[in-house]
C-alpha cells in the first residue's frame, strides 16, 4: 500500500498511519490524549513516542485530566524513574498543567476544532516538500492555547497535533488514505 513520506516499515508506524494518523478526532479524552503525546514528542521522533504510548496510558491514569490535573510532585519523581516513557520533568509537570488547563476550557472539542472552522481542511499535499511545519491556523491555536494556561504547544507541536487529529488531512496525493480520507 502506498504511504506518506514519513511512514517507516515499522508495523506499528505503518498501524497508527493507516488507522489513526488524519483521521477527524472529535472524543475530547483522546483529543487531549493527543495533545500530551504531541507535547512529550518536542524535539523526539513520533516513532518513540508510539513505542511509549501503551507505557504512558498506564502511568498517567489513561490520560485522564482530572487525576493528572491532581498528579503531585512526588508522583512525578516517580514517573521520572520509569524507563518505559520519556522522562523528562518539565514535560511530565506540563501534563499536569495541562490537564489542568484543559478542565477549565468550557468546550475543548468546540475549541480546538474552531481553527479549521469545525470541519477537517483538506490539503492536497504532493510530495514531502509541500508539507508545512507550521501554519496560521496551528500559530492561532498555540497562541490560544497558551493564553489558556498550556505549554509545550507552540506552533509547530499544534501543526503536527492538527494533522494526526484530522483537523488537517495532509496525507500526500500519492498516499493510498489520501483517497479515502479527501472524499470524506
Amino acid at each position: 500500500m502506498p504511504r506518506c513520506f514519513w511512514c517507516t516499515e515499522d508495523p506499528l508506524y505503518q498501524a497508527y498511519h493507516d488507522r489513526e494518523w488524519g483521521v477527524p478526532q472529535r472524543d475530547p479524552q483522546a483529543l487531549f490524549e493527543l495533545l500530551l503525546l504531541e507535547g512529550f514528542q518536542a524535539g523526539l521522533s513520533w516513532i518513540t513516542v508510539l513505542k511509549k504510548r501503551a507505557r504512558y496510558r498506564e502511568v498517567l491514569h489513561g490520560f485522564d485530566p482530572e487525576r493528572l490535573a491532581q498528579l503531585s510532585d512526588a508522583e512525578i519523581d516517580a514517573l521520572m524513574q520509569d524507563p518505559g516513557i520519556i522522562r523528562n520533568r518539565l514535560k511530565l509537570k506540563a501534563a499536569r498543567q495541562n490537564a489542568r488547563a484543559w478542565l477549565r476550557l468550557e468546550d475543548p472539542v468546540a475549541l480546538l476544532w474552531s481553527f479549521v472552522g469545525g470541519a477537517p481542511k483538506v490539503n492536497h499535499f504532493a510530495a514531502r516538500g509541500e508539507v508545512p511545519a507550521v501554519t496560521a491556523e496551528a500559530e492561532a491555536m498555540s497562541r490560544a492555547l497558551k493564553k489558556a494556561g498550556f505549554t509545550f504547544v507552540g506552533p509547530t507541536i499544534c501543526y503536527a497535533y492538527m494533522q494526526a487529529a484530522g483537523m488537517v488531512m495532509d496525507h500526500t496525493t500519492d498516499c493510498e488514505r489520501y483517497a479515502e480520507l479527501a472524499a470524506g
